[in-house]
């Protein structure tokens, strides 16, 4: 992504170049997530990237649109990649691919295809599956390294081919710490828990580190800037340390919140979309800050214990305002006198 600095214009990179930068940024918390939780994560990221490239296909062809150029240029294969990233991995195979129809048909070529979208096509698909299958959307892992296993391999498969997932599954630490609240437990006694790590869910932190290590290097590649993921994470810590300050036993920690769920996943990767993000730099803070509010308020008082996705659509609405109310002042102009230019 270019910055804005006028009146210079600096050559932005090729969609397809950002995009497998993209993809490459992702290896590090993947690579950790297969390590602790199993290859759950790599199916759902094959059957999600191989539904949106089919269903890109098919929309491509009934708009009689080139299908050589749009399928080039990985912005479908991201979709599919952040989507399989946001599903439980031992949902059934029907998820994901229902997951990767949806986000393509609403939430990408409804409004006209790449470019077009108001809202982030990935958030579309999984808010669609949570809403209708909130039962197959609860079936995160539990801690199953692969040096030392839970469960076997089969068993894996067998879940996501629609067996059952007792033993496979278990509560994530927001999941815990939601339950555990609404029984007047406090947060110490349920840190224990085997769903509680050191910093956020047990193993979660690890993959939260490695999509943090892809996120700040996409920074330094310039494909993303810093305004959102510092807007959204320091709201997120703002709000969470303003209640953990006034009662600790009811309210989780700041690093709890941040490395925890896809508070990290969705700052570095699902909010900084360029064609649904803010594009002012000003107003990169203030959409990274409002998703940040609204996750906080959803997990500590909402229906759902994480609320990156309902965060992101919700601001994403909101962007045009933003950008209209936070444009830099044109190069040369007086200040106070852009709007009658």
């Amino acid at each position: 992504m270019s910055r804005i600095s006028s009146p210079h214009l600096p050559v932005a990179p090729r969609i397809s170049m950002v995009m497998r930068d993209v993809l490459l940024a992702l290896i590090p918390g993947v690579a950790i997530y297969v390590l602790l939780f199993g290859v759950g994560v790599l199916i759902n990221i094959a059957l999600c990237v191989a539904a949106c490239l089919l269903s890109e296909a098919l929309l491509l062809r009934l708009q009689r649109r080139p299908l050589q150029i749009f399928l080039r240029d990985y912005s479908a294969v991201v979709t599919g990649a952040l989507l399989a990233l946001a599903l439980p991995p031992y949902a059934p195979w029907w998820v994901p691919v229902l997951a990767g129809v949806f986000a393509m048909s609403l939430g990408k070529h409804l409004y006209g295809g790449l470019g077009y979208n108001p809202f982030n096509p990935a958030m579309v698909g999984y808010i669609v599956m949570l809403i209708s299958f909130p039962a197959e959307l609860s079936t995160w892992p539990a801690w199953s390294p692969l040096w030392a296993p839970a469960v076997d391999m089969g068993a894996q498969f067998a879940a996501i081919g629609g067996g059952s997932v007792d033993g496979l599954a278990g509560a994530t630490a927001l999941d815990h710490l939601r339950t555990g609240l609404t029984q007047n437990l406090t947060i110490a006694e349920l840190s224990d828990a085997p769903a509680m790590g050191w910093l956020g869910g047990r193993g979660w932190e690890w993959v939260s580190l490695g999509y943090l290590l892809g996120g700040l290097w996409l920074i330094r590649r310039k494909h993303i800037g810093w305004q959102i993921p510092l807007g959204l994470l320091g709201a997120l810590a703002a709000c969470a340390t303003l209640f953990w300050l006034i009662d600790a036993d009811r309210y989780a920690s700041p690093l709890f919140h941040c490395f925890s769920g896809a508070a990290i996943l969705g700052a570095f990767f699902i909010a900084t979309d360029p064609v649904s993000a803010s594009t002012t730099p000003r107003g990169r803070i203030i959409f990274g800050a409002g998703i940040g509010v609204l996750t906080y308020v959803i997990r500590t008082w909402g229906g759902y214990p994480d609320a990156i996705a309902f965060g992101v659509l919700l601001m994403n609405i909101a962007v045009p305002l933003i950008d209209q109310y936070s444009k830099p002042r044109v190069f040369g102009a007086r200040r106070g006198s852009q709007d009658s230019l």
